[in-house]
């Protein structure tokens, strides 16, 4: 039975969409879902299903709107294919500074040829970035929050729906995916 993670986008955020991690864990397990783990309250949701990608995020999205009334894309991902996210980082040989960190940004479809061409031109000397299939790497060198490459910059260059984590998060999705499956 395939693992996938679940990444929800914009909950827990500003106030806005408040879900408990518990109660989303009952959302999952209600849907039928095995092995239901969550981490921290940015909306990652580790869980076991028969069920295809597209399927299980549309019925995600669905379960999410009907129980909760909240409108939430959802990037859905295997372990194996998080897994090979951290092994294609173009950042792993470089050891960051202390003001540096890395993050991954999950996109939800293939940007189209000329946004990618478009974006490549915001490319500086501050942060670096990289987009390799649905995955943009990002190198921050002082503070996400400072960055240009937010999550809702991201999605409005691309044209697609996309939602970031930092490299930590990522990789401990990956050890929880493991520990719990």
């Amino acid at each position: 039975m395939p693992r996938y993670i679940a990444l929800l986008r914009g909950i827990n955020v500003s106030g806005q969409k408040i879900i408990k991690m518990d109660k989303l864990r009952d959302i999952f397990e209600s849907m039928g879902y095995q092995k239901v783990i969550t981490y921290i309250q940015s909306g990652n949701v580790i869980f076991n299903s028969d069920d295809g990608q597209a399927e299980v995020r549309d019925r995600i999205v669905s379960e999410l709107l009907s129980q909760l009334n909240f409108d939430i894309p959802v990037v859905i991902r295997t372990v194996d294919q998080f897994k090979e996210v951290v092994n294609q980082t173009p950042h792993a040989v470089i050891k960051t500074e202390e003001n540096e960190s890395r993050y991954i940004t999950f996109l939800s479809q293939l940007p189209s040829a000329e946004r990618l061409a478009k974006f490549e031109s915001f490319q500086n000397e501050v942060d670096e970035f990289r987009v390799i299939g649905l995955t943009v790497y990002l190198l921050i060198r002082k503070n996400y929050g400072e960055s240009k490459f937010s999550n809702n910059f991201l999605e409005k260059k691309l044209g697609v729906t996309a939602t970031t984590r930092n490299w930590e998060t990522v990789n401990k999705l990956i050890l929880l995916a493991e520990e719990g499956g």
